[in-house]
Parts: C-alpha cells; structure tokens; sequence
C-alpha cells in the first residue's frame, strides 16, 4: 500500500477544489465550497492546514496571501484510497469484492461489455 497519508471526506472536498485549480487562494476555495457546503471560512482554513501537515498539498506566499496546491495527484489519491478500502474491507483481497459488487450492482449491457474487455485484457 502507498505511504501516502490517508484523506479525510471534508478533505477531498478542498482537493477537488485544488485538482480543479491551483494555485489558489483559501478565499478561492472557499467561494468553490460556498454553494454546497456551509462550512465557515475558519472550517475551510482549519482543513488546508490539516492538508498542508499530511503534505498532501504546498503552499506559495505572494504578499500576503497564500496560494495552495496539490502535491499529489487526484489518481494517485484514489488508488491510495482503493488500495486502503480494499485492506480495511476485505483485507486485502480483490476477488470477493468484485464479487459482492458484481452481485449487488445493476449493470447495463454496455458496462458488461467493458468490463469483459478490461478482463480480455488482462488476460493477455
């Protein structure tokens, strides 16, 4: 599993912000978060810090504003989050949750498709 530290759900809501557009300012990030979330502008400083401690993003000063960015990217993130999901969940083993999700999902014919192709794939 990556070392990568481990992203809180309210996190992830500032990192789309940042994948979206960076650098920004913690007032660009909150004006994103203003119309889904009524987090206070203190909430939204408190977990920029947070994220700026894990290392997950960095920030530059011009004058007097700091600027953030992501250190790591959005995929890097979400294999981090699979690969922690799986451990925590099915303790490291694949098969069965592609199976539990195979049978509780709805699946559209197209979908099925793909998905004989990524294993056609990997079978080769």
């Amino acid at each position: 599993m990556d070392d990568h530290p481990r992203i809180s759900d309210a996190e992830w809501e500032i990192m789309k912000v940042l994948w979206a557009k960076s650098p920004a300012a913690a007032s660009d990030v909150i004006a994103a978060l203003r119309d889904n979330k009524t987090w206070k502008e203190k909430t939204i400083k408190t977990l920029l810090s947070r994220l700026l401690q894990k290392g997950v993003i960095s920030f530059e000063q011009i004058n007097r504003v700091y600027y953030y960015s992501p250190v790591l990217g959005e995929e890097e993130c979400k294999r981090t989050e699979r690969q922690s999901f799986l451990q925590r969940v099915y303790g490291g083993a694949l098969k069965p949750m592609l199976v539990h999700f195979l049978q509780e999902e709805k699946l559209s014919a197209k979908e099925i498709e793909e998905l004989k192709n990524i294993l056609a794939e990997k079978e080769k």
